[in-house]
Parts: C-alpha cells; structure tokens; sequence
C-alpha cells in the first residue's frame, strides 16, 4: 500500500519551489519596472493582476501536489473533451464576430485556453505512451499519438497561434522520443520534414494556407530586416539588441534602464522583457537568472528521474521541455536569432493565463516528487 500523501509531506520539493518563487517575484518586480511612467499600463493595474496571479497560481501548486498525479489519468480524457469544444467554440465565436480570438473575455480578466492546453496534453500525451509501452512501438503508434496532438493543435494553429501550436508540436516529439522512438522513425521523420519544407510549406505561404500576413512578415524581417525601419516588428528588434548591449556587465540599474525606461522598447513587460532585464541588471543579472531557470528545469528533469513509474515520468518530462522551449525561443528572439513569436520567458513574463499554467505544471511535478521512489530519494 502506498504512503499517505501527507506523510510523505517530507519530499515536496522545495528547492523548487522556492527557485519558482524567486523567479515569479523577480518577474513581478521586473514588470513595475518596465511599465514605470507608462499611464496607459499603469492604469491597467499590471503589477496587481500578476500578483492576484502568483498568489492563485502558489495555491495551485499545493493543491495541484497534495491531489495523487494518478487520478489525471483517469480524467484527462474528459478534460480533453472538455478543451476540444471551448477551442472549437472560440475559433467559430472568433471568427464570427471578431475576425480571429485567442481570449475569452470574463469581464474582469482574458482567459487563454491555449495556454491550458499545453497542460492538458501532457497529461494526455504521457498517459497514452505509458498505457502503450508495451505495445509495438510501430508506425501506428506514432500516428495515433500525432492524431491526439493535433486534435487541439489545429484549433490553436487556427486562431492564429502559430508559436504555442509549434510548442505543441515539440512536447509531442520529445514525449514520443522519451517513450522509445526508433532510429529508423527518426529517420523517415527528418526526410519527410525536410521534403515538407522544401515542398509544401513555400507552396502554403504562397497560397496563404498556413501563414498569416504578419506572421509571413515575421520571417522576412528576421531573414532580411530593413535597417531604415523606424517601427513594427524590425524597430522593436533593433531596441531590444540596444537594450542587451547597453547594459553591459552590471547593467544600468533597477528602474534606470533608457530604452525601457524612455519607452523606445515596446512590449517590454512581456515577450522582451529579457531585454529590459538586460539593460537594468546587465549580464551579470541574466546569469543569475538564467541560472535559476536552469535550476528549475533541471528539477523538473530530475523528477521525471526518480518519479515511481512512466506516467509520472512522462508528466515532469514533459513540463521539462514546456519551460526549456519557451525560455530559448523567448531569448532567441529578444537576441534576433529567431522571428519574433509570443511566448512569453516562463515565470518572467506578465501573462495571467501563461504564468497559472506553468505553476500548474510545476504542482504537478511536485505532485510526482512526493510520490516518488523513496529509496532512490534518499542521499539527493
């Protein structure tokens, strides 16, 4: 018979935790800064929302930990379900009425679905290769697992959201390579891929069937960037290089950044707030912080390590691999080595809906912690 919960009360992870929180106040503190002197955000109550959000998001994660990560597995089909019909409903809502929608609007705040569905398809996604291990890991394994990704994929990818639906995409791939790809489907996988590439995706953004125009003009800022630009998404680039530059070794310092403080760097409290970081507390700053977010991810990573069995395993893996993508692709663009996208820098970024996510996660993960192998826990 397994332990209670509570008395295994004594492995909840809280290095983790606490990293967790260093991250979200850091994040929080970082935001006030960013939207200083701003009155249209300040008036918008940005810091307080954050707050609101981190203090229900820490909740969560008790919650989320003290409930036996087993009992997702018997649920997450209905919430699959549940997911399928609220995206569905917000893309026929939004396209009649608004062109395109993301949020459903409560009147007090913007819910984003799609950020939950990261949540949800790795439970669904860790439960379907666990329940399959034993099965011959053929090529039908593989497409069945596909079809239940792009079950919620194609809602998301036709909002548009094109960067959460590829984030999607990479928790499938890195879930799938976790529960015993072979060589030879990684293999068939990179030349299909490529032949995609080289085929079918030029002849779908000719014929607008998977690019939206300002996604498409993304990509050709990225390749070919005008250098006489002086707004949109190449500006904002170029400010975003000038604020990581400026602020040297130890930075300009806590609220006396100029580009982010003269308001030359747009969106900087939330998709390039790595460059405000930057600026105000220089490359020492981001060290640290990047070292911090490493710490988590290697928590979640070790989780997955020593979790009881390949359902849980299979959850902190996949939580591993949500916040490792969005913090290189985040810092990727703010570094112009990738088209601007809108993930957010995990814990770091103001974002209601992407923050309660991800401390989701990170419940779950503590969820599998207290469950875990006892005798390999012991020493670490």
């Amino acid at each position: 018979m397994r332990e209670s919960t509570l008395s295994n009360w004594r492995h909840f992870d809280f290095w983790l935790l606490g990293a967790v929180a260093l991250l979200v106040i850091f994040g929080i503190t970082m935001i006030r800064s960013a939207i200083a002197g701003n009155i249209e955000l300040v008036e918008l109550d940005l810091v307080q929302r954050q707050l609101i959000f981190a203090g229900a998001g820490f909740v969560v994660i008790l919650i989320v930990a003290l409930i036996d990560y087993h009992l997702w597995a018997a649920v997450c089909r209905t919430m699959y379900i549940i997911l399928f019909v609220v995206l569905f409903a917000l893309y026929v809502v939004g396209a009649a009425f608004f062109g395109s929608a993301r949020w459903f609007d409560t009147g007090v705040i913007l819910i984003q679905p799609s950020e939950i569905a990261k949540i949800v398809m790795i439970l669904a996604l860790a439960s379907f290769f666990s329940r399959s291990q034993n099965e011959t890991h053929d090529i039908r394994w593989i497409i069945r697992s596909f079809l239940m990704t792009m079950g919620i994929t194609i809602w998301i990818l036709l909002q548009p959201n094109l960067s959460t639906s590829i984030v999607m995409f990479v928790l499938w791939l890195a879930m799938l390579w976790a529960s015993g790809l072979r060589i030879k489907h990684i293999v068939i996988f990179t030349l299909v891929g490529l032949a995609f590439l080289l085929i079918a995706v030029p002849l779908m953004i000719r014929y607008d069937v998977i690019l939206e125009d300002y996604q498409l003009q993304r990509i050709v800022n990225f390749i070919s960037p005008d250098p006489n630009a002086r707004h949109g998404e190449t500006y904002n680039i170029e400010q975003a290089l000038i604020s990581i530059g400026s602020g040297g070794l130890l930075g300009q310092g806590y609220g006396h950044g100029s580009q982010v403080q003269l308001r030359f760097l747009k969106v900087r409290h939330s998709d390039f707030i790595f460059s405000a970081m930057a600026q105000e507390f220089g490359f020492v700053g981001i060290v640290v912080m990047l070292m911090v977010l490493l710490f988590v991810i290697y928590r979640c990573v070790r989780a997955a390590r020593i979790a009881r069995d390949t359902y849980g395993g299979l959850i902190a893996y996949g939580v591993a691999v949500m916040i490792a993508f969005q913090v290189i692709v985040n810092i990727g663009v703010n570094l112009r080595l990738m088209p601007a996208t809108g993930l957010t820098l995990p814990f770091v970024s103001y974002g209601g809906s992407s923050l309660l996510s991800i401390l989701l996660g990170i419940g779950l993960v503590e969820s599998v912690i207290l469950r875990h192998k006892a005798l390999e826990f012991t020493g670490r």
